[in-house]
């Protein structure tokens, strides 16, 4: 069994019951690494891992969740970016919304609060091994587990968020975070990432959560 098996082990059922495409410009974004994200798909179209901490999005949309295309489509959220999201497929994300990316072939982890990328893995079956072995930092499984035990579940299309960004300095705690629709989110942080790209180091910023 690879990881990617053994992450699907562990996973939800498919998200969607339809047959997986992928649209000419997700395939052009993704590169090398698009023929194994249609693959994943081919396998589970779209699921939760993790108590939800963990969502691979499904190919197409549908009432209840937004599919690959749609959620990388510039105007939902990207553009809010101005530049910091472009020529990536976001195809998975953690439970505060922060995005797993294919760029040029490898997978990247992008966070929302800076619009920066971190290199993770090669290709999307490195990914899922480092997913496994280190599944808490990367998804934020303990917080997700935690908070949906006092709260509920988390339902779909939803995250949670940091009443004070953790870029600055807001703790990683229950007392913290907030229940907020995954794009509105998104749109909220694509905001500090543009007043603080060209800060120096302990500038001051006010920020609004409306």
């Amino acid at each position: 069994m690879n990881n990617l098996d053994k992450l699907l082990s562990i996973a939800s059922s498919s998200l969607s019951a339809r047959e997986p495409q992928l649209s000419g410009p997700i395939r052009n974004m993704a590169g090398a690494s698009a023929e194994q994200l249609l693959n994943v798909l081919r396998q589970r179209n779209g699921f939760y891992a993790f108590e939800g901490a963990l969502h691979v999005f499904p190919s197409d949309s549908s009432q209840s969740e937004i599919g690959i295309s749609d959620w990388n489509h510039a105007d939902l959220w990207r553009t809010s970016y101005k530049g910091l999201a472009d020529n990536g497929v976001f195809f998975a994300e953690d439970i505060f919304g922060g995005q797993f990316c294919i760029k040029d072939g490898s997978i990247y982890i992008f966070d929302p609060e800076t619009g920066s990328l971190e290199y993770l893995a090669a290709d999307v079956e490195s990914w899922a091994e480092v997913v496994l072995h280190d599944y808490e930092v990367l998804t934020g499984y303990p917080l997700a587990h935690q908070w949906q035990k006092r709260n509920g579940p988390v339902r779909a299309g939803m995250r949670l968020l940091p009443k004070v960004p953790f870029v600055m300095g807001g703790d990683f705690s229950l007392d913290n975070l907030y229940i907020a629709d995954a794009v509105e989110g998104m749109r909220l942080r694509a905001d500090i990432a543009d007043k603080i790209k060209n800060l120096p180091d302990g500038t001051q910023v006010k920020f609004s959560l409306d």
